[in-house]
């Protein structure tokens, strides 16, 4: 293939020939330019041409072959998002000629790969390594899609490139894991430091409705009459009360909805990385309070399932088996949800489901299979809330156009039959979270901690 030099050179030679033809044409005699004038300048033109086909011809001959360049890679295979990679390709020239020429290392748009290409020039046996850095705009898997390689001649007339089916196959296979930002890990210390609090490190311990029986000690003034232990006090022949901590080793289920409603945005991301972000507070929280926590993302098949997870792993295993997680464009299956989640707790357990407060799809599939699953464990049902409907409902101050009535009627209908659905949960026993995104994780993590103080996991 020919560069841009080529056709450069051909206009010059043509534009210094007309120019050379049109002052000759003043002094040579007619017998030497032909009939017409000027016949010698049609045959200089077109061998000109064929010199600089001949040229390039030979300058793409002598360039180094494509095929003889061999590639390999190293560096950061995972980050978290927000964050920024590096990852270095080594080019070996195996070729007896020297290679100078582009290398294009080319990644799916969102890696956010930068250079575009690298100017490298290497002698026989040489090698070199450049470097590509990248900062992804999403989570999930961000794979290497192809090396080009561009070979130019001494005279950079022309080129050998390998082909898109040659390059992909000699590419280095390489793929950046890109964690979930976990943004709202600033809620933790605050979250930690109100479980502290109920675990009775900051402050005495006192009943809670379903607590669990820690120690006993000496009755002091101010006590809780209902907590003497009658029998304990006669044995002692002193007047003691129980102490109660709150439960531990408790089951939590985080269970996310990857069907087509996790896909609309709210905000500035999809309403499946807020419940992921919400689900990684809740886990590290849980976790810190010695509670068991699995996950398990689904819509008509299982996509990720962590069960049985050690404390010191469980954050990285969630993060890694929730990062390539994508939303899919079908409707959940919540009779496969119901089963799976009896199937797998086959103890009393608190499941958390995130997924969206939308009446056509919770009442269809949640609502019939809901029953069943509520007898058996604790149920919450957590929804990111679009601010954008409450705005919606409030009109201009003056004339409001008629688009922008039919609008807020929408925007109300909207929420009159999320308050329904809402309604209608909780009569089944299930407590919803129904929050905006920027604090959807928190209050989230509230309602655990709230739980968690009475006793009703």
């Amino acid at each position: 293939m020919i560069t841009w030099r080529p056709a450069a050179l051909v206009l010059v030679g043509a534009l210094a020939l007309a120019i050379f033809g049109g002052v000759s044409e003043g002094w040579t005699p007619p017998a030497l330019t032909g009939a017409g004038g000027g016949g010698w300048i049609w045959p200089a033109a077109g061998g000109l041409v064929l010199l600089v086909v001949l040229l390039s011809i030979v300058d793409i001959l002598l360039a180094a072959s494509p095929r003889d360049i061999r590639l390999s890679r190293e560096g950061d295979q995972a980050i978290w998002l927000g964050e920024t990679a590096t990852v270095r390709l080594t080019v070996h020239n195996g070729s007896v000629r020297p290679f100078d020429g582009r290398v294009r290392d080319a990644w799916v748009p969102s890696a956010g790969a930068t250079p575009y290409s690298h100017d490298v020039r290497l002698e026989p046996g040489a090698q070199t390594v450049v470097e590509t850095t990248l900062t992804p705009t999403r989570r999930g898997d961000r794979p290497a899609v192809r090396v080009t390689l561009r070979a130019y001649g001494p005279l950079r007339l022309g080129y050998r490139q390998n082909r898109q089916r040659s390059a992909t196959t000699r590419t280095p296979a390489w793929v950046l894991r890109v964690y979930p930002k976990f943004a709202a890990r600033r809620f933790l210390p605050e979250k930690l430091a109100r479980l502290r609090i109920l675990d009775g490190v900051v402050v005495t311990r006192g009943r809670g409705q379903g607590t669990e029986f820690d120690t006993l000690r000496e009755y002091v003034v101010g006590d809780d009459v209902r907590s003497i232990d009658w029998r304990a006090s006669a044995r002692r022949s002193d007047v003691v009360v129980r102490t109660w901590r709150p439960e531990r080793d408790r089951r939590v289920l985080c269970v996310l909805d990857t069907g087509r409603t996790s896909a609309a945005r709210i905000g500035d991301e999809p309403r499946l990385d807020a419940a992921i972000d919400a689900a990684l507070l809740l886990a590290s929280l849980a976790s810190r309070a010695d509670d068991r926590v699995d996950l398990l993302a689904i819509d008509t098949a299982v996509r990720a399932s962590v069960t049985n997870v050690s404390k010191k792993t469980l954050l990285w295993r969630l993060v890694s088996a929730m990062a390539p997680l994508d939303p899919a464009l079908v409707e959940t299956d919540f009779g496969l949800v119901a089963g799976e989640v009896l199937r797998r707790e086959r103890k009393r357990a608190l499941v958390v489901l995130f997924t969206a407060l939308e009446p056509a799809a919770l009442g269809e599939g949640l609502m019939p299979v809901l029953p069943r699953l509520a007898a058996r464990h604790k149920v919450v049902v957590a929804a990111v809330h679009d601010p954008a409907l409450t705005e919606m409902t409030t009109l201009p101050t003056e004339e409001p156009a008629a688009a922008d009535v039919y609008a807020a009627a929408a925007a109300q209908r909207a929420l009159a039959e999320r308050d329904r659905v809402r309604a209608a949960l909780r009569r089944f026993g299930v407590e919803v979270v129904d929050a905006p995104v920027d604090i959807f994780a928190s209050r989230v993590a509230d309602a655990y901690l709230a739980m968690k103080a009475t006793g009703r996991l």
